[in-house]
């Protein structure tokens, strides 16, 4: 006959050791998966962080890039929405079906929201037990693709950006698939939308924590993009320190990229372009216009970066902090819309009725040393800062500069699969998945190098292709050049007429992507035709659009969304 005292013994030790495996397989997952924290922010030049060569302070991300690693060739798409798509999914924006903004075009790659044929890092993550939050700017076609549905566990922020203080007119502000706030029902006093979106992604944190998992959060946020809003208070600290003028700051910011070991002697500092004066031709009222811009957009920057140093600092309070990685990135480059002297409009510039863009001026400083601005392929519109930090997983590299490795937001969906030992599907929800297009930088994270066959770019018929240091790029409707980047980064030298031959296999390779990968056909591209652009073969296509900024010099013009 059984002893029930021994029966009952026995029970609580195999309770006892089933618990104790239970808590032993807990804590061996919360060792092997890091967080993931994704920060994307919008319409910031490469050179506006002081890590990398800003005369604005940003000591919460330097902190990060410190004790991190600062890649200096790494590449955006040149515009908000395709950016967002290809980081979500580790695939070329127009795979995607946004490969333009979030109009459908009634073409495969231009449909303006996520297809069936990707899935998100959300979905990735989410299949390997992690919590999945997006905070923030979503912009890749919510009421077809909405946060929910494209793998993320909460969601709190808004269909669009372009807001600080107040939403405009279908840019609500959502918490998962209710609207809290919208334009005739503004949020409380002194929300701030750099801060909300912070505060909601350390929420979604406690969520985790309670649910005993893992996290991943996407936290896109609006600033620095128009229209530029700060407290004033955080404005008149700025007021009159741009009185400098673009000239001489484009000259101290490039000394300091040189003294920081972020460029080469061989990167001029490019040229300024036709539209934009000389700083000593403006009146004195201009420069002083030009100056608040200027401050009020160094306001939106050091915001955000406070920002940053919130969820640092929720982080190490929650005993996160050493075993998440955190990466860093902005969206395209300084944007140059609203013309040289940019958009200064309303009775209190940067409060919530005002209207306030930079203008393609100050782009110039944003983007420095390098070409162009968000919309383009040159340099100055797809580059972008990356910061990786990672405690328990970046050690040897630790306060580095990664001047070697030329990495994409394609590259970042590798990264966390590596990272989490997470499984990218073949098929979702009964539909095949294309394959990721990226490379994982977690060999970077050791020193080691990587080697990738291509990269590719297009919007609105801006171009191009990078192999190795060579790249090939061309404006909308205008004949190819070629750069080698390894020493001429800021593409002053043109070497088309030397090396037609490249030029030729790098076009051929372009044209080959742009069949596979939907960008043909396309709205940008009518009647184009393989090989168009190189010596001897000028464009011949028509397009919807010639190009995204107007030479003219207006203070109201008003700009493409």
């Amino acid at each position: 006959m059984s002893n029930p005292l021994h029966n009952h013994f026995t029970f609580l030790l195999a309770f006892f050791v089933g618990a104790t495996a239970l808590l032993q397989q807990s804590q061996v997952r919360a060792s092997d998966q890091p967080n993931v924290i994704v920060i994307l922010v919008d319409d910031m030049g490469w050179s506006d962080l002081s890590c990398y060569g800003s005369e604005i302070p940003t000591p919460h991300l330097d902190a990060l890039a410190d004790n991190g690693i600062r890649y200096t060739q790494f590449y955006n798409t040149g515009r908000c929405c395709p950016t967002r798509a290809c980081l979500l999914t580790g695939l070329y924006s127009h795979q995607t079906g946004v490969g333009h903004m979030t109009s459908d075009d009634k073409l495969p790659g231009y449909q303006g929201y996520l297809n069936d044929q990707c899935v998100t890092m959300g979905d990735v993550l989410r299949s390997t037990g992690y919590f999945t939050a997006a905070c923030g700017k979503w912009h890749v076609g919510y009421n077809l693709a909405k946060p929910l549905d494209r793998g993320f566990d909460r969601f709190y922020g808004s269909q669009a950006g372009g807001f600080f203080f107040q939403p405009s007119k279908g840019k609500d502000v959502i918490l998962n698939d209710k609207v809290l706030y919208d334009a005739g029902n503004p949020p409380p006093q002194g929300w701030y939308s750099t801060d909300a979106w912070t505060e909601y992604a350390l929420k979604f944190i406690d969520e985790a924590q309670q649910a005993d998992k893992p996290f991943f959060v996407y936290l896109a946020h609006n600033a620095p993009h128009f229209p530029l809003q700060a407290p004033q208070a955080d404005i008149d600290q700025w007021k009159g320190k741009y009185m400098a003028g673009w000239d001489k700051l484009r000259s101290q910011r490039y000394q300091r990229q040189l003294n920081m070991g972020l460029i080469d002697e061989s990167f001029v500092l490019s040229e300024k372009e036709e539209a934009v004066s000389d700083w000593d031709k403006l009146s004195n009222d201009e420069k002083e216009r030009m100056d608040l811009i200027m401050a009020i957009y160094a306001a939106v920057m050091t915001r955000l970066d406070q920002s940053i140093g919130t969820l640092v600092s929720g982080l190490k309070a929650r005993g996160e902090f050493e075993n998440t990685l955190i990466v860093f990135m902005s969206d395209n480059g300084g944007n140059a819309e609203a013309g040289p002297m940019g958009r200064l409009e309303g009775d209190h510039p940067g409060d919530a009725d005002s209207t306030v863009f930079c203008g393609q001026s100050w782009a110039t400083l944003e983007n420095n040393p390098f070409r162009k601005y968000k919309h383009y392929n040159h340099e100055g519109g797809i580059s972008s800062p990356l910061i990786a930090h990672w405690p328990k997983g970046i050690t040897s590299q630790k306060g580095t500069i990664n001047k070697s490795t030329y990495g994409h937001l394609i590259d970042i969906m590798a990264t966390v699969i590596d990272v989490s030992g997470a499984n990218y599907p073949e098929v979702h929800n009964g539909k095949q998945i294309l394959p990721y297009a990226g490379l994982s930088l977690v060999p970077t994270f050791s020193g080691e190098p990587i080697e990738r066959e291509a990269l590719f770019w297009e919007h609105e018929g801006n171009r191009a292709i990078r192999v190795g240091d060579m790249k090939l790029v061309a404006l909308h409707n205008k004949p190819w050049e070629l750069y080698n980047i390894k020493v001429d980064r800021s593409e002053t030298q043109n070497l088309i007429e030397q090396q037609p031959e490249l030029a030729v296999t790098l076009a051929q390779q372009w044209d080959a992507w742009a069949e596979r990968s939907q960008v043909l056909p396309s709205p940008f591209f009518k009647n184009y035709q393989a090989g168009d652009g190189l010596p001897g073969q000028p464009i011949k296509t028509t397009s919807k659009a010639d190009g995204p900024v107007k030479k003219k010099n207006t203070k109201k013009g008003k700009p493409k969304p």
